[in-house]
C-alpha cells in the first residue's frame, strides 16, 4: 500500500508544479506587457522582456522565453517549463504558455 500513497503524492505534486507553472507564466506576461505599455516604442521589448524576467525565480527563469510586440496593442508571450519534482530540476518536453495583451498607453 505505501508504494501507492507515494506515487499518487508524487503525482499531486506534480499536478501542483504545473498548476503553479500557469501562474506564474501568466503573472510574468501580466507584469511585461505592463511594463511594455509604459515604454517609448524602442525600448519596448528590453523593459517588457526585463519585467517578465524579473518575476521568475531562477528556477523557472532559466529556460524561460520571452517575447513582446505590437504597436497600438501590446502583446506578451511567456513560455516556461514544468520542472519534474523539483524547481530547478530536469524539465518536462512540453512547456506552459502566459499571455497577455494591453493598449499602449499615451503619452
Amino acid at each position: 500500500m505505501t508504494p501507492l500513497i507515494i506515487v499518487t503524492l508524487v503525482l499531486l505534486w506534480q499536478c501542483v508544479l504545473a498548476g503553479y507553472t500557469y501562474t506564474l507564466a501568466g503573472n510574468a506576461a501580466d507584469e511585461a506587457v505592463r511594463a511594455g505599455t509604459a515604454a517609448e516604442p524602442g525600448e519596448r521589448e528590453a523593459a517588457c522582456e526585463q519585467a517578465a524576467l524579473k518575476e521568475l525565480s531562477a528556477a523557472w527563469r532559466d529556460d524561460a522565453t520571452v517575447t513582446c510586440g505590437g504597436s497600438g496593442y501590446v502583446t506578451a508571450d511567456v513560455h516556461l517549463k514544468v520542472p519534474v519534482l523539483f524547481p530547478g530540476a530536469i524539465g518536462f518536453p512540453f512547456t506552459v504558455d502566459g499571455h497577455a495583451g494591453a493598449v499602449e498607453e499615451a503619452k
